[in-house]
């Protein structure tokens, strides 16, 4: 993988982990997952309809965990990432993900300097897909890291931390803020014409580690893997915004941080909840297979 693939995904990692990620669930709070992969095969997910309730009045606690069991129930989303990411400067995304089957997709770009650039990113089932814009092999632009092919054979994922979080809701980490000391209600306020009620608190690593209890065992090591993040990053607090509609439904979520590299300030929009998303694998004739490149490595 050339460097400068290397640096992008290393962009779209640093948004990802910040933003505020659990793991995607189903309707029972478990984790999910799909299979479907390789060029021409597509992951898609049907439409779900929602009701709700009309609103009333609740505590910020309240509200703000009723927002995070109807985040839970989601099947699918495309949302929209911007800010500032600690060593990356500014960056913006847009993203779609379905989580019966498994798939996401995604566009970003930000970086400073010689690490500024664009990246896309798609998961297929056990297969992620790469493009840093530039060619690699004979003009192919896409990598293709077939997950399952590199855990069989014991050798070093290059991005494995990145797989990790790649098929997190960005909208489910707002559970955490239950736990906040300080959560308040703002006010009344509109989100892309849509009206909200914005809350805010503050949240120490402590807190949200303590959060955990009684969570299971592969939701509590997925989150850890998230505050270990915040922990190399030197975090000790977080504070968070979230502006929820009249549904429950979560519109925005805006994290902001200090951390021993910089500031980090990134803000999330749902634009969409449980409509067709499809994702499908990068045409063959694009892609360099990272499996193949090694297996004819190991061969000459």
């Amino acid at each position: 993988m050339n460097t400068k693939l290397r640096k992008t995904a290393g962009i779209v990692l640093a948004g990802v982990l910040l933003c505020g990620t659990a793991a995607c669930t189903d309707e029972d709070g478990k984790a999910s997952s799909g299979k479907a992969s390789g060029p021409g095969q597509e992951a898609s997910s049907a439409p779900a309809s929602s009701s709700a309730d009309k609103p009333v009045e609740v505590t910020p606690a309240a509200a703000v965990k009723r927002a995070a069991e109807k985040n839970e129930k989601l099947t699918s989303l495309s949302y929209s990432m911007s800010g500032t990411v600690p060593g990356s400067g500014d960056i913006e995304a847009q993203a779609s993900m379905t989580m019966k089957p498994l798939a996401m997709s995604m566009k970003m770009k930000g970086g400073v300097g010689a690490e500024a650039g664009e990246v896309e990113i798609r998961l297929v089932g056990e297969a992620m897909y790469l493009n840093g814009g530039e060619p690699l092999e004979a003009g192919k632009t896409w990598m293709k890291f077939d997950l399952a092919a590199l855990k069989e054979a014991g050798g070093e994922d290059p991005l494995a931390e990145l797989t990790a979080q790649a098929d997190k809701n960005p909208a489910q980490d707002t559970a955490a803020l239950t736990a906040s000391k300080d959560l308040k209600k703002v006010g009344e306020e509109a989100v892309d014409g849509v009206e909200t009620t914005h809350y805010t608190g503050t949240l120490t690593l402590d807190a949200m580690r303590a959060s955990l209890a009684g969570e299971d065992a592969e939701t509590k090591k997925r989150r850890e893997g998230t505050l270990e993040q915040y922990e190399k990053l030197g975090v000790e607090k977080l504070t968070m915004d979230i502006w929820i509609d009249g549904n429950d439904q979560t519109k925005q979520v805006r994290t902001r941080s200090t951390t021993s590299e910089g500031p980090m300030d990134l803000t999330i929009k749902l634009l969409s909840v449980n409509e067709q998303v499809t994702v499908t694998a990068p045409p063959a004739g694009e892609t360099v297979d990272l499996a193949e490149m090694m297996k004819d490595a190991g061969g000459a």
